[in-house]
């Protein structure tokens, strides 16, 4: 049984590669139960490819990774058992109910008290007068609540997030961050990838930046804001925002 002081997901010289395409040149991160982790970087980074593998549906070339205290190649059972993985598109069920979604995952799952299950999450996520209603008529927000929901289902103590607010307009992002931020305030360890530099800002307690295959940084956002000077403008001092720190690791890796 894993213990409560060892990483939730520890991953150590992870490759990965697509024919001749070197996709991961060993990667290295610790995510601490409990806490939201992001996974920060441009598209074909590589961030679904290390979801992927952490969640053992693709095999890496190299390196080991761990999920839970379980290692992902050779107990891949016993990680699936611990996880959730939530993709780009919500994978609800747009014919059924909202609360029939959340029924559906309960039996699929073989739990007990399936409606019980569905109406706590319905309130959690704050579903509950839509939970009559049919999933197709449902705005962007409000599918993505409800997928975020779904993976809940069995409380998995680690919940993988790619790219979940991918195509959400602001306020739906913004329904999307309180639900991930519940996540985690009930105990659950989010890793979460994005693009978006302030979705890391406002959710993450660690970022780590992949670029070109690798971990470049990897601290909380103070420490990371730290490795570039204030700028000073007219005798006041300006701390770097993310984004600032993003663009300077990511040049001077290319150099």
């Amino acid at each position: 049984m894993p213990t409560t002081s060892e990483p939730a997901i520890r991953v150590r010289g992870l490759e990965k590669s697509y024919k001749a395409l070197p996709v991961l040149r060993g990667v290295d991160f610790d995510v601490a139960r409990g806490s939201i982790f992001a996974l920060l970087g441009s598209n074909g980074a590589g961030k679904t490819t290390v979801v992927r593998i952490l969640a053992t549906l693709l095999k890496a070339d190299a390196g080991t990774a761990a999920v839970n205290g379980f290692d992902v190649a050779a107990q891949s059972s016993d990680v699936r058992e611990s996880i959730s993985l939530t993709g780009q598109f919500a994978a609800v069920d747009e014919i059924l109910t909202g609360r029939e979604n959340l029924v559906l995952v309960a039996r699929l799952r073989h739990l007990k008290d399936p409606g019980g299950i569905a109406d706590s999450l319905l309130a959690r996520f704050s579903l509950r007068e839509a939970a009559a209603r049919q999933a197709s008529t449902y705005s962007g927000g409000l599918r993505r609540r409800l997928d975020l929901a779904m993976s809940l289902v069995g409380n998995p103590p680690v919940v993988f997030l790619d790219e979940p607010t991918t195509g959400l307009d602001p306020r739906a992002r913004a329904e999307v961050w309180e639900a991930v931020q519940e996540l985690a305030g009930r105990g659950a360890t989010v890793l979460l990838t994005t693009q978006y530099l302030d979705e890391a800002e406002h959710l993450a307690d660690q970022i780590a930046i992949l670029h070109q295959g690798r971990i470049i940084v990897n601290g909380t956002l103070a420490e990371l804001k730290r490795l570039l000077p204030p700028a000073k403008v007219e005798y006041v001092e300006k701390l770097p925002t993310l984004e600032d720190v993003f663009f300077a690791v990511v040049s001077e890796d290319r150099r």
